[in-house]
């Protein structure tokens, strides 16, 4: 009885042990079907693996300056593409020096980074280390977000075994120097090149190529902008792990870290959004809806463009200002619509306004036509037709004075007596030969510069005259190519037409010569002005100067956005002349 109880106990615990077991299993396998069943779950919540490799996204425009020189691009958010076979070796081993040493040798998962980086953070008790490759940031800078969750390193792995198996390992490299973000939201290391160096990724020296590694950490705490001394402490340790994996010498080391810069300056492109919106303009009026990425080569000067900034920027004050350049045969060279576009995205150098006596050049241009000469002796005197009797600026007159002498002195009855003498109509119709008769009044008060037009239309003026008398049609382009470099667009330049007669064109340059040297502009001379005509509207709500060097014709103007007077201490000859002078000095 007693063998046949301990039986009973016996197979009743064997019974227990194999529920208990069951049990187990049953909740192991239960495990592993919810864990398949999540990962199921997370894999199908996962992106399309092959469409997000090409972004959609608006096309972009780069825009280049006269020597093909990229100044901005308007909605790319990536670099030019670059890859291991195009870049100096430099630079991507320094990324892989300090980002993942063992990158050409291990899977998608670095287990031995994994440990290693759990025992340092075990270590100092917080997050010190990653061990992620750079297979791993690549699938999550391509497809997924920043945030922390058991979901997203799942998607991760699964996407680090998808990228390892379709792709080299240097095609993974590529994607990533061509996806990260270092600078402003824009991807990848050539456009962190260029907005820090004002270069590609292809021209990086082996100091920039450490010290964009060395932003890869954490871009804003180790960026060269914002933080140079934390920046360029550690471009020194990817120098010294680009030595000890034998990369480069130590001597090399040492020379690059000598040239490791201390202070870098992104490049303001906000002095060219006035220049390239207008240029964008040009662009959707020859081609319309824009579908493609586009390279359009522009006329601008960049070296000039940063002088007009300087020169804007430095000496505006309370007020506002616009400039405009152009060469001989038209082509816009600096435009500046303004001293911050962040502010105000209006270009005045488009805005029309009145150029007060800066249009007195036309009148003369008639009466030179008509036979008279700088050494033609004129009457200043009070004049009034009807109820229009304007006042010279400072209400003086000077009797029997040589026309030079009057336009130099920019006197207001002069020119209204040569027009009454010449008829409206003609100095009307010189100004449309001119290129800018189309919104003028048949009024005398056209003749001082009442009717309004832009600082690009008013330095067309005077283009004609330093272009021998010959037309000018200001243009901002000369091709637009697509991605692959095919020419989708090429200026196809207009033949030039004589307006003003040789001996018309002469006697009108020495007229403005005298004003730099005698008259009211003289504070705009220096050696390398040809001349030049000051304007003040009325109440001195506008102020200009236009003038000649021997590369183009530059308009200044400077007044109110509200239009309202500025102090009577500003005039064409003061604030806008010294502004030309110090661009031209």
């Amino acid at each position: 009885m007693q063998k046949n109880l301990r039986n009973r106990k016996s197979e009743q615990t064997r019974s227990f042990k194999t529920r208990l077991i069951g049990f187990f299993v049953n909740l192991f396998l239960i495990l592993v079907a919810l864990t398949g069943l999540y990962i199921l779950f997370v894999f199908l919540q996962m992106p399309s693996l092959d469409s997000v490799l090409h972004e959609t996204r608006e096309p972009a425009i780069v825009f280049l300056d006269r020597n093909g020189h990229e100044i901005r691009a308007d909605g790319r958010i990536m670099g030019a593409s670059v890859s291991v076979d195009n870049l100096p070796p430099h630079v991507w081993q320094a990324i892989v020096a300090i980002e993942d040493k063992r990158f050409f040798e291990h899977g998608a998962i670095s287990y031995r980074g994994t440990i290693r980086a759990m025992f340092v953070n075990l270590f100092h008790g917080h997050f010190a280390a990653g061990g992620s490759t750079i297979t791993q940031q690549t699938a999550k800078n391509i497809f997924l977000s920043g945030e922390k969750k058991v979901s997203r390193k799942i998607q991760e792995l699964i996407l680090s075994m998808w990228l390892e198996n379709r792709f080299s390992k240097n095609q993974i490299l590529d994607l990533y120097m061509n996806r990260i973000s270092l600078v402003g939201g824009m991807r990848g290391i050539d456009a962190a090149s260029n907005a820090l160096f004002g270069h590609g990724a292809r021209e990086m020296n082996l100091a920039e190529s450490a010290q964009i590694a060395a932003m890869l950490k954490a871009p804003t705490a180790y960026s060269p902008v914002k933080n140079p001394e934390r920046n360029i402490k550690r471009a020194k340790v990817v120098l010294a792990e680009m030595v000890r994996q034998k990369y480069i010498t130590l001597d090399t080391a040492r020379l690059a870290a000598s040239e490791l810069k201390q202070s870098v300056r992104p490049q303001n492109t906000n002095i060219y959004r006035y220049w390239t919106d207008f240029v964008r303009d040009e662009i959707e009026s020859r081609l319309g809806e824009i579908n493609q990425d586009l390279y359009v080569y522009t006329t601008l000067d960049s070296k000039l463009q940063q002088q007009v900034a300087a020169a804007l920027t430095g000496n505006i004050g309370e007020y506002q200002g616009a400039i405009v350049a152009v060469a001989r045969d038209g082509a816009i060279v600096s435009m500046l619509g303004g001293d911050d576009y962040v502010e105000s995205q209006f270009n005045r150098a488009l805005a029309l306004r009145q150029p007060g006596s800066a249009f007195k050049p036309v009148v003369y241009l008639v009466a030179l036509e008509n036979g008279m000469t700088p050494e033609s002796y004129v009457n200043d005197s009070p004049f009034a037709i009807g109820d229009y009797n304007p006042k010279n600026y400072d209400e003086r007159y000077y009797g029997g004075i040589t026309l030079a002498t009057a336009f130099a002195k920019s006197v207001n009855s002069v020119p209204l007596k040569l027009t009454k003498e010449y008829g409206i109509d003609s100095v009307l119709q010189m100004a449309a030969r001119l290129g800018v008769g189309s919104n003028l009044k048949r009024e005398y008060s056209t003749v001082l510069g009442a009717s309004e037009m832009s600082l690009l239309d008013l330095t067309t003026i005077y283009s004609v005259i330093w272009n021998d008398g010959k037309s000018v049609h200001p243009y901002s382009i000369t091709k637009i190519t697509d991605a692959g470099g095919h020419v989708i667009y090429s200026r196809n330049p207009s033949e030039e037409i004589t307006i003003l007669q040789p001996q018309t064109v002469e006697y009108m340059k020495e007229l403005l010569y005298e004003v730099v040297t005698k008259g009211t502009g003289k504070r705009a001379y220096t050696k390398d002005v040809f001349g030049g005509k000051t304007g003040t509207s009325n109440d001195n709500r506008d102020a200009w100067f236009v003038g000649a060097t021997p590369n183009y014709v530059m308009g200044v103007w400077v007044g109110r956005d509200d239009n309202k007077p500025m102090s009577s201490k500003i005039t064409g000859g003061t604030l806008p002349a010294t502004i030309f002078h110090e661009i031209v000095k």
